[in-house]
């Protein structure tokens, strides 16, 4: 597989999300699919009050035509589609919830982690099938690692659920989930690459092409939100691809801006639950710097500076530094 493939298949893509952009929110609007926003949250997002909503359909859409005209079917093929509709599925759920009931939280809690656990053993034993390796290894170093045994695929199961919910709390600000997922899935088109994993390659270059189509209309001030359909399917496919690509551990670093998000969550609860005191002045991290006077424009930039510093980090300790 050459270039020219990774490329058409971003373009098919980018030009796709732009078509039914245009087409998908007026629909969306005419349904009254909008988006109910926190009365806890920035005074600033209160005027995004009825906002179209879902959008992620259009990310989905993109994505599954692009990767299906330049994939090759492998099982591969079937992890990655799985891992990205599967939990877009759990994501469309929580949305149409919140939607019909007019509220800002969807599905409960257990529901959604049921609906992802589910998802998760499917994957597992799609990885079982086609007999992928249990080894963990260390990026960018000499070590043989270790093999995890059947202890792997619990580590899967954490590692799809941890990253589906760290990319889902990222998208909170127009325009962050976008950008700062174009920029990991970037870095995982060069791995996959250099792995020989040319369906993971594929699907990476089809995720790039249709956030960033996405992001024409997502960007401050955005006309549609992605939704949990999005946000949750795009952390599925990500880990997917971390998985596939053996670079387990690498996701971290590449990923670093969703971790850096999901932990300023997990260190403001557990912070109020032991302390009662609050770390940040509100969680997920990026609402923390609005509310501490930075432009939503502002908060976006940084965080996908942030994003390609972390990208390029990755890039270099999969090539050994």
């Amino acid at each position: 597989m050459d270039m020219k493939v990774i490329l058409l298949a971003i373009a098919v893509s980018f030009l796709l999300a732009v078509i039914l952009g245009p087409l998908f929110i007026p629909l969306l609007r005419r349904l009254k699919f909008g988006q109910e926003v926190r009365t806890d949250g920035p005074q600033s997002h209160l005027k995004k009050q009825g906002t179209p909503t879902m959008g992620g359909i259009i990310i989905m859409i993109a994505l599954c035509l692009s990767f299906l005209k330049f994939s090759d079917k492998t099982t591969d093929f079937w992890v990655l589609l799985t891992a990205s509709l599967g939990f877009g599925l759990v994501g469309f759920l929580d949305d149409y919830i919140k939607i019909a009931f007019k509220r800002s939280l969807g599905l409960t809690a257990r529901q959604k982690l049921g609906g992802q656990l589910l998802f998760s053993i499917i994957l597992c034993v799609l990885l079982y099938s086609m007999d992928h390796s249990t080894v963990v290894t260390l990026p960018g170093s000499s070590w043989s690692g270790i093999d995890l045994g059947w202890f792997y695929y619990l580590f899967v199961i954490l590692m799809l659920l941890a990253t589906s919910n760290a990319v889902n709390f990222t998208d909170g600000v127009d325009g962050l989930l976008s950008g700062t997922s174009a920029l990991a899935f970037g870095a995982y088109i060069l791995i996959a690459l250099q792995l020989s994993e040319y369906e993971s390659a594929v699907f990476a270059a089809a995720m790039v092409g249709a956030v960033l189509g996405f992001l024409v209309f997502n960007a401050h001030p955005a006309k549609v939100f992605m939704g949990d359909m999005g946000s949750l399917g795009i952390g599925g496919g990500f880990a997917a691809v971390a998985i596939l690509t053996k670079t387990e551990l690498l996701l971290i670093v590449i990923g670093g801006v969703f971790v850096i998000e999901i932990l300023s969550v997990v260190l403001q609860v557990g912070s109020f639950k032991l302390r009662r005191k609050r770390i940040f002045k509100m969680s997920p991290i990026h609402h923390h710097f609005e509310l501490s006077g930075w432009s939503e424009w502002r908060v976006v930039t940084t965080f996908w500076f942030v994003g390609l510093l972390l990208a390029g980090l990755g890039l270099l300790l999969q090539r050994g530094l």
